[in-house]
């Protein structure tokens, strides 16, 4: 699901969400692919026998034509791959008045399970789900003792590998000089992040779409480690920062993700700072590489030299929408930038909300 359609989908959700209904009027079905519709007009003819027991009659009546009405829809709604979701009920329009809406909404993945919900508001945590951010990310806690390596994906740890270490105290035995016990000590320590780098390889270099790593610990350990650069060097380019964390082993990963909560909120709006920034300094060094304004961006894009297409989330998507095809038609990217930070201002209010990386000069 690319950033246009996924931010065209999360405006879909605000816009049922806004919507809410007295008691439980407002109904919400989830019909996967492989349901039988025989089955659900089934079951939907069931509870509008089930409402006859409600005790309002507002409500009754509400919660019937919102039934009818879907059991009308699903004699010709089409079931694509992913399934569909219908949402119906009355809507409440202010002054005491209600209105039966119905929505039919297409979600972006496969739907699990047939759910028929009655609420106040939608059911539309399932689909909420569809759109939360799933990017990967590597965890590592360490210390000289102990190391813990896990996955982050979306919002949910795992944890992959944990480790022990042969490093001796830092209280020798007798017999021992102080400075041969240090030195073996070292070689002990310089042994363990070898093997800690091995496995992080091992299990982080298989995943292509990794966003980064996060590495945390007690103490210096986690900095030696990073400085030592006992990753490979692809997964070494990828590390996000360190991080104190207090414990190395399973629940150490789920600090470090506390602790990161900032690291990992601003990836997104850096990458849209570099956006920025780099057309701002060839706006101001050399204009013919980029583009702006509806037209100027529109004629660039018709005649293929468009590189990147950056967009104001606060555009109507209506207005998206034939530039981003124009921009699918020649393999350009597409970012959306948000109005977060000064740059993402400027692009709405002084460049008409787009712009664009050229790949070539244009006039």
């Amino acid at each position: 699901m690319d950033q246009i359609k996924k931010y065209e989908f999360r405006k879909v959700l605000e816009e049922l969400r806004k919507k809410s209904g007295r008691g439980t009027e407002l109904v919400s079905v989830y019909i996967p692919r492989d349901k039988q519709i025989s089955d659900v007009t089934s079951h939907l003819k069931e509870e509008y026998g089930q409402a006859m027991n409600i005790k309002s009659k507002s409500t009754r009546t509400n919660v019937q034509s919102s039934l009818d009405s879907i059991l009308s829809k699903l004699k010709y709604v089409d079931i694509g791959e992913n399934g569909v979701v219908i949402f119906c009920g009355a809507v409440e329009k202010g002054g005491d008045k209600t209105d039966i809406e119905t929505f039919i909404v297409e979600p972006p993945e496969k739907i699990p399970s047939y759910i028929y919900h009655c609420d106040s508001s939608f059911f539309l945590e399932p689909l909420e789900e569809m759109v939360e951010e799933k990017e990967k990310y590597g965890l590592l806690v360490l210390d000289r003792r102990e190391a813990t390596i896990g996955i982050l994906t979306g919002k949910v740890v795992e944890t992959t590998k944990h480790l022990t270490s042969a490093v001796p105290g830092k209280i020798r035995k007798g017999g021992q000089s102080a400075l041969r016990f240090q030195r073996l000590r070292e070689i002990a320590i310089e042994d363990f992040y070898k093997r800690i780098g091995e496995h992080v390889t091992r299990i982080l270099l298989q995943i292509g779409d990794l966003k980064g790593i996060l590495i945390g610990g007690p103490g210096p350990t986690k900095d030696d480690f990073i400085k030592g650069s006992y990753l490979h060097y692809e997964l070494q380019n990828k590390i996000l920062g360190a991080f104190d964390v207090a414990y190395t082993d399973e629940s150490g990963l789920f600090e470090l993700v506390d602790k990161a909560e900032d690291a990992l909120e601003g990836l997104d709006l850096m990458r849209e700072k570099r956006f920025m920034t780099r057309f701002m300094k060839l706006l101001a060094n050399d204009e013919s590489m980029v583009a702006y304004g509806d037209e100027e961006v529109r004629r660039k894009l018709e005649i293929g030299a468009v590189g990147t297409l950056l967009f104001s989330e606060e555009l109507s998507t209506e207005f998206m929408h034939n530039l981003v095809e124009l921009a699918e038609e020649i393999g350009a990217d597409v970012e959306l930038i948000s109005t977060d930070f000064e740059e993402g201002v400027q692009l709405k209010r002084a460049f008409g909300g787009v712009a664009a990386l050229l790949r070539y000069r244009a006039k």
